[in-house]
């Protein structure tokens, strides 16, 4: 998650690094061409660069907005995640009859749904598990390859436990299912996001409008200076190639990178107020990994 106005642009320059030295090398090419003999007399009317130029930007507009609209319903389902476990933290502290054994049940709940938030996360990223997720797992007795999934079952389980222990009412169970079910709704949507892959000819066919700008645009450029061709020929292809990093950039939002939905550090805070609901020692608050992004 991008923090203010502190990004680091020399962490962007160096995702378009090979595609400018590509593009210019191309570009130096293409201008020498320019000055050959055979083509010396050629002339393509700027007019055409221009319209290759709009057929980008209307790629590259459709290309940013959905990758914008898959980066925003990511941080909105973690939004709903956070809603989500703090509810049911509180439906059973509301829910379950005081006696002894109250505060070890509401405890299991809240340490079972933070770890259900970092197993998603790491799970989501493809990242090796944590220690606090590994020394859970192992305490827990099982596994799975959806460690999420499983964990929510172990919900399930211990909440239809609960139910024919207090005799708890149909209408709070129903409350309960219902913030069950909405977890692992949020669960499949990130998976979906996650699994599905935004469509690569996307990104072939803007690749090549951007070559084809590059080949035609010196031939349209006055023959006044060769540095100027070469320099004019790069720059406008580079932004349009940043404008289409800065969509590849959001379209996966699960990727372990700084503009990614900051998982980690939700969970940390899922962590924290559930501890406290709870009454529990709470762990301390996340801070930045680096001067301009927080996981």
């Amino acid at each position: 998650m991008l923090l203010a106005k502190q990004i680091s642009i020399v962490y962007f320059l160096k995702l378009i690094k090979w595609d400018v030295m590509a593009v210019f090398l191309y570009a130096c090419l293409v201008g020498a061409m320019d000055y050959l003999t055979f083509f010396k007399e050629l002339t393509i009317p700027l007019s055409v660069s221009a319209m290759i130029g709009t057929l980008l930007s209307l790629l590259l507009a459709f290309r940013t907005s959905q990758s914008y609209e898959r980066w925003w319903e990511a941080r909105v389902i973690w939004g709903a995640i956070v809603n989500d476990s703090r509810t049911l933290i509180r439906q059973l502290i509301q829910f379950i009859p005081n006696d002894s054994q109250k505060t070890d049940y509401v405890k299991q709940f809240a340490i079972r749904q933070s770890i259900w938030c970092y197993a998603l996360a790491e799970g989501l990223r493809k990242c090796p598990p944590t220690q606090k997720v590994e020394q859970y797992m192992q305490q827990l007795g099982a596994d799975s390859d959806n460690r999420p999934n499983l964990l929510l079952s172990k919900h399930a389980e211990q909440l239809a436990l609960l139910s024919d222990q207090y005799d708890i009412n149909a209408n709070k169970q129903v409350q309960l299912d219902s913030t069950i079910q909405r977890l692992t709704d949020a669960m499949g949507r990130c998976e979906r996001i996650k699994n599905t892959v935004f469509p690569r000819s996307y990104s072939v066919l803007i690749h090549f409008l951007i070559y084809v700008l590059t080949t035609i645009f010196p031939f349209g450029l006055d023959d006044h200076h060769w540095a100027i061709e070469i320099c004019l020929a790069t720059m406008v292809p580079v932004l349009f190639i940043a404008i289409e990093r800065t969509a590849i950039l959001m379209q996966d939002p699960f990727e372990n990178k700084p503009t990614d939905t900051p998982m980690t550090a939700l969970s940390k805070t899922i962590e924290r107020n559930l501890m406290e609901m709870a009454q529990m020692p709470a762990p301390e608050q996340a801070s930045p990994i680096a001067t301009f992004y927080l996981m």
